[in-house]
This record gives C-alpha cells, structure tokens and sequence, in this order.
C-alpha cells in the first residue's frame, strides 16, 4: 500500500502538525491552504463535536472528490457545566487564545473543582459512499491556576492531563500527541484506513 493523501477540512498550520505527526509516514495531510481551496468551509452550526466535524468534512469532501477529513474538538470544565464545550474557538465573543484562556481562568477564579476533559471527533468523508464516519477520542485532567508552557496551542497552557503534573504546553509534542484527545481520535482513523483503503 502506497501513501494515502488525506485532505484536512482546515487552514490551522498547528492543527495539521499534530496530524501529520500522530498519524505518521503513511498519510500524506494536504490541508485547504495546501489545496488552496477557495470556498469558505460553512458556519459551524451544528450542536454537539459530530455534527459540527460532518459540516466541515462533507462540504469539502463533496467539492473535492476526494478522502477527506475534519476534526472539531473542546475543552468541557466540569465546574462550568462543561462549557467552552463545542464553542472553545469562539467563547463569549472570544477567539485569540490568549484571550480564550484568560476569560476561562476569570470564571473559575478560586473554584476549588479544576476538573477538566478535551474531546474531539474526527470525521472522515468517504467519496465512493458520498457519507462520512465518525471516530472520538478523550482525556481527562484539570485545570492550572495560570498559564504554564510555551508549546502546544489553545487551551493547552491551562491543562494538565491525569497523571501528570505538566501542561499540555509543557510536554514536548511527541509525548503529548501519545495521550491527547486528538491522537486517541485520530488512532481509530488510521486504523480504519490501513484496514479498508
């Protein structure tokens, strides 16, 4: 079996990293910038990670033709009922990072409960059946006090995952792309792939 292309449903540079290192040598990852797709990808509109992953993944797969993939993922605070949730890249008329984490700190303030999980589902559009499948993945952890770590993106200077006492931004990205919520989605994606392709 030769290298599978694999269109990313995104222009997120750090996004398409993270894939391109989980799911290894075997993928060539072209994302919309690499293809230079032209149609904005439609409004995220759905109400849970799946249905927002299918908009982006079928809409691109459909114009392309081609295996296709999209991911949409969050941070759910146990102490804030689970919000961002599937609102994390645009929180409470928020989107740069810093911000983001900031508003999301202020709202906790002292809260005892620092409970936290990443979720994120994958949706992988296939062009001979015209649908897509769905494949999730999780972690747990909590939530630091303050920013901590200069690597990774998003939230991941606020998140310590269970059983370690490092950020996501503080581990370096081979170990963290061995435990995140997107690695663990992205496993169930290579596996079907190298199983049926």
């Amino acid at each position: 079996m030769g290298t599978i292309e694999l269109i990313f449903a995104s222009s997120n540079p750090d996004k398409k990293k993270e894939f391109e290192d989980i799911l290894g040598e075997a993928f060539k990852i072209l994302s919309l910038s690499d293809i230079e797709f032209k149609l904005p990808l439609p409004e995220e509109s759905g109400k849970t990670y799946v249905e927002n992953a299918h908009l982006k993944a079928e809409f691109v797969g459909l114009h392309t033709q081609r295996l296709c993939f999209a991911d949409d993922s969050g941070l759910e605070v146990e102490a804030l009922n689970n919000e961002p949730g599937i609102h994390s890249a645009r929180y409470e008329g928020l989107s740069r990072p810093e911000d983001l984490r900031q508003r999301i700190l202020q709202k906790l303030g002292a809260e005892p409960n620092r409970k936290a999980r990443f979720v994120c589902v994958i949706a992988l559009y296939l062009p001979q059946e015209l649908s897509c499948m769905s494949f999730s993945g999780k972690v747990d952890g909590a939530l630091t006090t303050e920013e901590s770590g200069a690597k990774g993106f998003g939230y991941d200077p606020l998140f310590v995952p269970d059983s370690y006492n490092r950020t996501f931004a503080e581990l370096d990205p081979q170990e963290k792309n061995l435990i995140s919520h997107r690695a663990h989605a992205s496993r169930l994606m290579l596996k079907y792939l190298l199983k049926n392709q």
